[in-house]
C-alpha cells in the first residue's frame, strides 16, 4: 500500500532530520504543486465518473501514514451505503479546524466534499469516498467494529503518522516537578497499550508507562524522553497545533 495543505505557515528550522518522511515545510510546498481532482458541489451519485476515479487513486505515503495516525487516534472507517468498502471519516472540534483542512487538503484527490461544520456538537468533519485501500485498513486495525492494535503496527507507524496520532490525542503533561506527554489511548486495553509502549520504545527510544486514568489506561511519555519525543514529532506539527508540545 501506498502516504500536503492548501494554507502553510513558516515551519521553523529543526535540527532534526528525518529520512523516511517528509517534514511538514516540504509536505507544505508539495501539496502547493499537486493537481487537486475538482470536487463537484451537489450530491455525487455512484456514477461512472466516480468509479473510474477510484480506480485511479492509490495512497502515497503520506496519506497512508496520516490514515494510520488518525485511525490510532480519533478517525473512523465506516462501511459505505453498500457495506462492499470502507471510508474515512475524520472529526474533531471546530476550535481544530485548520488542523482539519490540513487533512482534508492531504487526501484532497480522495474527498469530493468540503468539510462541514456541525453547529450541534460544535465540530467540523469531513469524509474520503470508499475504496478498497481503505477497506484493508480497516481489516488491518478493527475486530467487529472495535479498534484493536495489530502486531505489526510497527512497520506502520513512522514520524508523521505519530505525529498524526499526538495531533489527535496527546497533550503536554505537567506534574509538579516532572512533565512529559500523554497519548491518550483509553479506547485500548491493557495489553494493547503495554504493547504500543513497547512499539514506542524499539522503534523510536521513546521510554514511557501505562498509567491509569479514570478506570482506563493511557500513554505516557516520562520526562526524560520528552524531549526526544519532541524531536521526532515536532517538524509535522501544525502551528495551530504546537499549543500541544508546551
Amino acid at each position: 500500500m501506498n502516504m500536503k495543505v492548501a494554507t502553510c505557515q513558516e515551519q521553523s528550522d529543526s535540527k532534526t532530520r528525518l529520512i523516511s518522511v517528509e517534514p511538514y515545510s516540504l509536505i507544505c510546498d508539495k501539496i502547493k504543486r499537486m493537481k487537486v481532482i475538482p470536487r463537484e458541489v451537489r450530491r455525487i451519485t455512484y456514477s461512472a465518473k466516480i468509479r473510474d476515479l477510484k480506480k485511479r487513486l492509490a495512497l502515497n505515503p503520506d496519506q497512508q501514514s496520516l490514515i494510520v495516525g488518525s485511525v490510532l487516534g480519533d478517525g473512523y472507517l465506516e462501511p459505505n451505503w453498500s457495506k462492499t468498502n470502507y471510508r474515512l471519516k475524520i472529526q474533531h472540534s471546530i476550535k481544530q479546524k485548520d488542523y482539519v483542512l490540513w487533512k482534508h487538503a492531504l487526501l484532497s484527490e480522495w474527498v469530493i466534499t468540503e468539510p462541514k461544520e456541525q453547529k450541534v456538537n460544535h465540530s467540523i468533519r469531513f469524509r474520503t469516498i470508499s475504496h478498497p485501500e481503505l477497506t484493508e485498513f480497516r481489516e488491518l486495525f478493527y475486530r467487529g467494529n472495535k479498534k484493536i492494535i495489530p502486531e505489526d503496527v510497527s512497520k506502520y507507524l513512522n514520524p508523521l503518522a505519530l505525529a498524526v496520532w499526538f495531533m489527535d490525542d496527546g497533550d503536554r503533561a505537567a506534574h509538579d516537578k516532572t512533565d512529559g506527554y500523554h497519548i491518550n489511548t483509553q479506547s485500548f486495553s491493557e495489553s494493547e497499550n503495554h504493547f504500543l509502549l513497547s512499539v514506542l520504545r524499539e522503534k523510536f527510544g521513546i521510554d514511557g508507562t501505562v498509567q491509569n486514568n479514570n478506570g482506563y489506561k493511557r500513554l505516557y511519555v516520562v520526562s526524560k524522553s520528552k524531549d526526544l519525543f519532541r524531536a521526532i514529532v515536532a517538524p509535522y506539527i501544525l502551528p495551530a497545533m504546537q499549543y500541544k508540545l508546551g
